[in-house]
């Protein structure tokens, strides 16, 4: 395994990873910005930092009580049903696809700027095969190329900003008075709403960090979110303001795309044009290693709960799931394929796909103080905060959706079969027993056919029906059991069950417990229920020693949320999962 991986990522490598996709929002998004708010686009972006604000708060203690990598699935799934969770995969992962493919583009857009020569189509699928193989190498090479991108990337916005004041200087605020004194379209109010949306776009990244947090140091993750936090409230608003001081309205208009270097040639010439137009190219391409990485992360762990097919466990010697970073390469591959290169269609997946993934964040963040109350947590973030950033992003989303209506068909194209996908692993159980039912139907006009398909599939269902789970009981309530029963029913594909009380030394089983336990192995004749009495102390080692002991991963171990806060982390327990 990579030795990166093994100490876990540093707070800049962490941070470059994530940062490369939301800092390269400002080759677009201040453009955005000001296509819908006019002048007062620094002001939208203001709000979107403003929002971003209260969601580090949301984001930290969310991973704080659960550091386990998957995002909004990983919320989702420790408060809801696997069901849910999959749902916000599912938004994620279209996100994360759409990312790499647009970003890829468009950074091959830019070098063609340089290139004129340059096959922009066939250099994009370049571009995520060069991706796919650092990623597949593993997580600190991929770390070392963001961290460069990044300062690039850094140093070439400040030398931007830098050569914009100073022309400011020299030459006054005429351009901005004159962009200023245009009346505004419609109301402010509305201006604002409507720049406010398209400038949500522009913190894309902000949720990848959750999506690789158990590759981090200890304490890395909140220092990513207020650094990503510092660079979209710095940047985004200095740019849309310079924008207007240094360029007439009709040549933002004009320069849309590739705005900032068109600011690059009034503020300091060609050199920083050509400049801004390598960084662009280089930011855009760190943007697709950050879909990468988020995407390993979260299929890695949807795979762990049997959400997706197991062969994509598979690894390298690096420690990689090289599988996993394939399938996703070929995906986005055969998306640019489709489109045949015009990829102003996945602008609709991204949008909805992302600002749905900040809004279902928001829930889960909601669910884990009313469910998990007795988790610990680092950090809180207070429920007006959370509801006010949820109804912010949600706005946004509706924005986006009434400046773009064709976005909402359009995503739907993409979405629905990706569900379809989950839904069919989720409940997989149930059409393997269908298609047992026809095979048997039909088994007397082909026996032997059907002898061996049956076999197999009766195999296939006993094979995924025999991995045991493990819920641990305190002595609880009989409601509490069956809730735990009903959860295990509805979500797990097994039909074995251990139930565990951890005693002191010298203690007796409650006979309570015992007669309950007897009801809920006849009320579940479905479920082979083991009651196990273990003394000792419930804590890591014990957990780690039981999973070794009756080889059941300790994803597949269930505890009842706590009454008081718990002496341990979630994650030390290595994957134990809360269901009530």
């Amino acid at each position: 395994m990579d030795t990166k991986t093994k100490r876990g990522l540093s707070e800049w490598e962490a941070t470059a990873i994530c940062g490369n996709d939301i800092t390269s929002s400002c080759l677009y998004v201040s453009a955005l910005a000001i296509l819908y708010a006019g002048k007062w686009a620094w002001v939208s972006l203001l709000m979107v930092s403003l929002v971003l604000y209260f969601y580090r708060s949301i984001y930290a203690e969310v991973v704080g009580a659960l550091p386990l990598n998957g995002g909004a699935y990983n919320a989702l799934l420790n408060t809801t049903s696997k069901f849910v969770a999959s749902l916000a995969a599912c938004f994620t992962l279209l996100s994360y696809m759409a990312t790499a493919v647009i970003s890829a583009n468009e950074a091959m857009h830019y070098l063609h700027i340089l290139w004129q020569g340059l096959p922009i189509f066939e250099a994009t699928i370049v571009l995520l095969a060069l991706f796919m193989l650092l990623t597949i190498t593993g997580m600190g090479e991929s770390a070392k190329v963001a961290v460069v991108i990044f300062l690039l990337h850094l140093i070439t916005i400040a030398i931007l900003i830098l050569a914009g004041a100073l022309t400011i200087y020299q030459n006054g605020w005429t351009i901005f008075q004159v962009n200023f004194q245009i009346p505004t379209e419609g109301s402010l109010t509305m201006a604002l709403f409507f720049g406010f949306s398209a400038a949500m776009l522009g913190i894309s990244g902000f949720e990848s960090s959750a999506n690789f947090v158990e590759e981090q140091q200890k304490g890395v993750f909140p220092k990513t979110l207020r650094n990503m936090w510092m660079a979209v409230t710095i940047i985004n608003p200095i740019i849309a303001f310079l924008a207007l001081s240094l360029l007439p309205m009709q040549g933002i208009a004009a320069h849309q795309e590739a705005m900032l270097s068109y600011m690059g040639t009034v503020a300091g010439g060609s050199w920083l044009s050509g400049l801004i137009a390598i960084d662009a190219a280089f930011v855009l391409s760190g943007a697709v290693l950050t879909s990468f990485i988020g995407v390993t992360g979260l299929v890695h762990r949807m795979v762990l709960d049997r959400c997706l097919p197991q062969i994509l466990l598979k690894t390298t010697r690096y420690g990689t799931q090289y599988r996993i970073i394939i399938v996703f390469f070929l995906l986005s591959v055969s998306v640019l394929t489709v489109t045949n290169g015009q990829l102003t269609t996945l602008a609709g997946v991204y949008t909805i796909s992302f600002l749905s993934v900040m809004v279902l964040f928001g829930g889960g963040n909601l669910l884990l103080k009313i469910r998990r109350e007795g988790l610990y947590r680092s950090e809180k973030a207070s429920w007006g905060g959370v509801l006010f950033a949820m109804i912010a992003v949600a706005a946004a989303l509706v924005g986006n959706v009434f400046i773009n209506p064709e976005y909402v068909l359009v995503f739907l194209k993409y979405f629905l079969p990706t569900v379809i996908v989950i839904l069919i692993m989720l409940n997989r159980i149930s059409l393997l027993k269908v298609c047992l039912f026809c095979i048997k139907e039909v088994s007397s006009k082909l026996t032997l056919i059907t002898k061996y398909l049956s076999s197999f599939l009766q195999e296939k269902i006993d094979d995924i029906n025999s991995q045991q789970v493990v819920f641990f009981t305190r002595g609880g309530e009989l409601a509490n059991l069956n809730l735990a029963m009903i959860y295990i029913r509805n979500n797990e594909n097994t039909n074995r069950m251990k139930i565990v009380t951890i005693l002191p030394k010298g203690q007796e089983v409650s006979p309570i417990l015992k007669n309950d336990i007897g009801f809920l192995d006849r009320a579940y004749p479905e479920i082979n229920i083991e009651f196990i009495v273990q003394y000792g102390e419930f804590n890591p080692h014990l957990i780690q020693e039981l999973s070794k002991k009756w080889s059941i991963p300790a994803n597949f171990m269930f505890i009842g949320s706590p009454n008081g806060a718990m002496n341990y982390n979630l994650a030390d327990f290595g994957g134990v999962r809360l269901i009530i």
